[in-house]
């Protein structure tokens, strides 16, 4: 929170819990600008997202050439744990359909005062990939992000993961572009939330753990700075 303060964002606290705040980070630029929401730490056991978005916080990456949605920290009792699940042993990540976890129906709450999201990125980090990797929700056929983010992450330090197969979904090159429509699954992770309701265009950020922490978080950096650089502009 100190750090997006200090930054010049402004903290919006949706909820509390075990003496844990959740709160946002937004920017709101006068004009028309893109609206750009990205969130970490929804799994307590993947602390690269997290520092990484701290990183980038304080390196200015989040400029005026957007408006700016950030949840940095969607499962504190996790994080504090080390837990993949919050303090109560629930996975928050499965919560998005019928929410019945407070943190999770704080954080929809919030997400509901919102406007549309031109663009969402959901940072994550995988125990079990052999390398960086990513989902792609794209259905109106934008020019993909993908590659330019997995070459930056590859040149930080964490390759893609090139199987075939990765976390059951059918991949190539590292990106997953075919996986289930949000109705046809009972527990919703966020990422099925936001392209359902919010957003036409997602990506959700997958480093692999058996990596150093400095080069998941190294890798996070690059790829969602290559990302945004490319939508923006430059």
């Amino acid at each position: 929170m100190e750090v997006g303060l200090a930054a010049g964002f402004r903290v919006e606290e949706f909820g509390a819990l075990g003496g844990e705040r959740l709160f946002a980070l937004t920017r709101r630029i006068p004009g028309k600008r893109p609206r750009i929401y990205i969130s970490s730490g929804i799994h307590g056991d993947e602390p690269a997202p997290v520092q990484a978005l701290l990183q980038m916080i304080r390196e200015g990456i989040f400029d005026r050439r957007a408006n700016w949605f950030l949840c940095p920290l969607l499962n504190p009792t996790g994080l504090s744990l080390g837990t993949r699940e919050n303090a109560a042993r629930v996975d928050l990540n499965r919560d998005y359909r019928n929410p019945k976890t407070e943190e999770i129906r704080a954080h929809v709450g919030w997400l509901n005062r919102q406007p549309r999201f031109d663009l969402s990125l959901c940072l994550h980090e995988d125990w079990e990939s052999r390398g960086f990797y990513l989902f792609e929700h794209n259905p109106d056929g934008r020019e993909s992000l993908a590659q330019g983010m997995l070459l930056a992450a590859g040149q930080a330090g964490c390759p893609a993961d090139l199987s075939d197969r990765i976390d059951g979904f059918e991949s190539k090159e590292g990106v997953i572009a075919a996986f289930p429509e949000p109705m046809d699954w009972p527990d919703w992770p966020e990422a099925f939330l936001l392209r359902d309701q919010f957003t036409r265009f997602a990506y959700t950020v997958e480093s692999a753990s058996s990596f150093s922490l400095d080069a998941r978080v190294a890798a996070q950096v690059a790829a969602v700075g290559a990302g945004l650089a490319k939508f923006l502009g430059g």
